[in-house]
């Protein structure tokens, strides 16, 4: 009994201990004084002297028979209402967003918008359950907005909505998250404020943009990735840029000329981090919380910057011979030759106050080779606090260590993490033939013997080698390697199979080269509500410190 308070104890002060002074303030002072509520009745709006972008279209999210399609789960909005406790948060999140107002063919579904958002107004009392949340609040005070800029008439009962809206987020902003949260919170408070032309607008307008210049400096990182370290997380925050690029050209000011140029000096480093994390199937990877069809797709993101004229330079293209593409400052590298790519993950968890999309994936990696992905870390199916977004965040669930069946960083309560891994000793040795990234993490250490981990990944024309070791004393460890669920493995005797691609006549050799290994089954989440059967290779450290795989192809010009 008593050791079980300890690690809890344990637990709460490691989590607690890297907060920043501020978040603790706003956790405790929303708890003890309730959100404010009030209303704004300005809505005077503000003359466009600029053009507005065609931005990014959604998938259609609302039918014409009353049926959100959110997350891969339908339901009637005259059966649920707008805040169903059987719902999940984040379905209920994505129910109160209007991404169906900027959605594929909404123009043909205006006067069904109207009576969502009159339906809204109706059932959702000022300050009073999910949809008051700041942030949903925020995503939806942005889709109102970009549907009136692309032309729509809204009516002024609405309009007076979305002001009382703008107003009540101003007063209940996310200071207690910061992250993403703060930053969809200003981007809807730059919107509210240049849509609107009142004394309340200019205040929300010079909280918004007052956020946004103190974020981009903290949000986004030299290499021009996201600081959350998800590539998911980045696509979002990567459409805000653009939006607010979009929306500072469509209303021209003094107050927003240097944050615009800021922005779109920003845009290219964002854009040239995307494609890197991206496997050659044109998706992201799965690096903590990653799944698709949450931010917009990679393709949609380049067209909306294409129309926004913002240019950036890619990597060189694939060659015969191995190609290092480094994001040093997120801690993500990309090995590439001509029929693979490697994505590395030698990555802090995060961002030590905001570790919530973080997952135990230190020294993790994902694989593509002739275009198909091969390795893949397990994604995620669900948010929340249950067993299933604990096991997709743990360590076994990506294509790294797990020492003594713990995580290389202590996950927990869906979006906690108490003491958390630290990669160091990173090595990068390159020659015309070859690259060799090593790199350690003392996630460990928290444990008996202190064991650290180190791994190596070898890349060649035709093979990639990765060898695993254990400094230090260990009672277990296994590594695991998850394929795709279009993978087929073919077993060719105990320390090895072949690996069938979809579509591809050849196999690609899996030799185990030191460790004892076995195939098990294991689960693949690309969506948000979405589990497919696959299989993993687990490679036990028996009675030894070191493993080695190698994973060969064939090197052909076809």
């Amino acid at each position: 009994m008593v050791g079980i308070l300890l690690s809890k104890i344990s637990l709460y002060y490691h989590t607690i201990k890297y907060l920043k002074p501020s978040q603790i303030f706003w956790r405790l002072r929303y708890r003890i004084i309730p959100l404010r509520a009030n209303l704004s009745l300005c809505f005077i709006l503000k003359k466009k002297e600029g053009h507005w972008v065609l931005p990014i279209e959604k998938p259609q999210s609302f039918m014409v028979d009353g049926t959100f399609k959110l997350l891969n789960d339908s339901k009637q909005l005259q059966t649920i209402g707008w805040d169903d406790p059987n719902r999940e948060k984040l379905w209920r999140y994505n129910q109160h967003y209007f991404d169906d107002l900027n959605a594929i063919g909404s123009s043909e579904r205006y006067y069904l918008h109207i009576d969502l958002m009159l339906d809204w107004i109706r059932y959702n009392n000022l300050g009073k359950g999910t949809g008051w949340e700041p942030y949903p609040t925020s995503l939806r005070i942005v889709n109102w907005i970009k549907w009136c800029l692309s032309g729509n008439k809204m009516p002024d009962k609405c309009l007076k909505s979305l002001s009382t809206q703008a107003n009540w987020l101003n007063r209940n902003i996310e200071w207690h998250i910061l992250g993403n949260h703060l930053f969809a919170n200003a981007k809807a408070l730059i919107f509210a404020g240049l849509f609107f032309d009142n004394d309340q607008s200019k205040k929300w307008l010079k909280t918004g943009l007052n956020i946004l210049a103190s974020e981009i400096k903290e949000q986004i990182l030299p290499d021009g990735g996201h600081f959350e370290l998800s590539p998911m997380y980045h696509s979002i925050i990567l459409e805000d840029v653009l939006d607010l690029i979009n929306l500072f050209r469509t209303f021209p000011c003094k107050t927003t000329n240097v944050l615009l140029v800021e922005l779109q000096s920003l845009a290219p480093n964002m854009l040239r981090w995307l494609e890197t994390m991206c496997h050659p199937d044109g998706k992201i990877a799965f690096f903590n919380d990653a799944a698709f069809n949450i931010a917009a797709s990679p393709d949609n993101i380049l067209l909306y910057s294409n129309r926004l004229k913002i240019d950036y330079k890619t990597f060189p293209l694939k060659q015969n011979t191995p190609l290092l593409k480094p994001l040093s400052d997120s801690g993500y590298l990309a090995l590439e030759v001509c029929h693979a790519k490697a994505l590395l993950d030698v990555a802090s968890i995060g961002p030590d106050y905001l570790p919530g999309h973080g997952h135990a994936d230190v020294l993790s990696f994902e694989l593509s080779l002739f275009g198909k992905r091969t390795l893949v870390n397990r994604g995620i199916s669900q948010y929340g606090t249950g067993i299933t977004r604990q096991r997709e965040r743990e360590t076994s669930s990506h294509n790294t260590v797990v020492i003594n069946n713990e995580n290389s960083s202590e996950v927990w309560s869906g979006f906690r993490v108490a003491q958390r891994a630290r990669p160091f000793g990173l090595m990068v040795d390159q020659n015309k033939n070859s690259i060799k990234v090593s790199c350690s993490h003392d996630g460990y250490r928290r444990l008996s013997g202190r064991p650290v981990h180190q791994r190596s990944w070898s890349l060649t024309n035709n093979a990639l080698l990765i060898e695993d070791e254990i400094q230090g004393l260990f009672k277990t460890a296994t590594a695991h390697f998850h394929f795709h669920p279009d993978i087929e493995l073919v077993s060719n005797d105990i320390d090895g199979c072949s690996i069938k691609l979809p579509g591809f006549k050849k196999y690609v050799n899996l030799v185990v080269r030191k460790g004892s290994p076995r195939i098990v089954e294991s689960i693949f989440s690309p969506e948000f509500g979405i589990q497919l059967l696959t299989k993993c290779l687990e490679v036990q450290f028996d009675g030894s410190d070191k493993i080695a795989v190698e994973i060969s192809w064939a090197h052909t010009s076809d």
